[in-house]
């Protein structure tokens, strides 16, 4: 595994935390590499969005509320086209009978782990499960900017997760996507799906303060 990969797991995971500066020198050391990758790595890290520079150190970039309103917004206009290609996709035949019951299998997982308290664990899940669903658009470009916009918000929002108010409400959009998706309506998929994601929005949005956590 290459040392940015490394380094971006530790980012994404939580286990660096979010207004603690950390050293090159200090990262170095925990991957036992030397502070060259470990620069080149931070720099990559910068452009995604995860960090920001702070002389030989980087803190975790932490979005305001302004900005993950912009990021969502776009992810929901993103994976909705996403959606609606893998649509199309199965309404061509080329997606597979044991393709969609895995999709079944993510909602699944991600509907229990929130139901039984495991919300780290749930918000995983529900990454896995839009991640399953985009990927059947078959497009590379398109997973790139999600997975981008995707750890930006798991960076976000892992240290203040919360007990969601609508469990219910979004394991419902959830298999109103799948059963758009399996019956290859494109529109509808595409049209759920967005809804989903800018109704996910908005309740993140009432959770978030104003100010930059950065």
């Amino acid at each position: 595994m290459s040392t940015y990969q490394e380094l971006k797991d530790l980012v994404v995971s939580g286990a660096l935390e979010p207004g603690e500066r950390t050293s090159e020198a200090e990262l170095a050391a925990q991957l036992g590499v030397s502070r060259t990758p470990v620069r080149e790595a931070l720099q990559r890290l910068e452009g995604d969005g995860l960090v920001f520079a702070q002389g030989r150190g980087v803190r975790i970039r932490v979005m305001a509320a302004a900005e993950m309103a912009d990021v969502l917004t776009a992810r929901a206009g993103l994976e909705g086209w996403a959606v609606r290609l893998a649509a199309e996709r199965v309404a061509a035949g080329r997606v597979t009978p044991a393709s969609l019951a895995e999709l079944d299998r993510l909602a699944d997982d991600a509907d229990a782990l929130t139901r039984a308290g495991d919300l780290a664990g749930g918000a995983d899940a529900n990454r896995d499960f839009h991640r399953g669903v985009a990927a059947l658009s078959e497009s590379p470009v398109i997973m790139l900017a999600l997975d981008q916009w995707w750890d930006r918000v798991t960076v976000s929002t892992r240290h203040t997760i919360r007990t969601p108010d609508r469990v219910a409400e979004v394991d419902r959009e959830h298999r109103t996507i799948l059963t758009a998706l399996r019956a290859g309506l494109p529109d509808k998929a595409r049209s759920a799906a967005e809804a989903h994601i800018l109704t996910t929005r908005n309740a993140l949005l009432e959770l978030e303060p104003e100010e930059s956590h950065a």
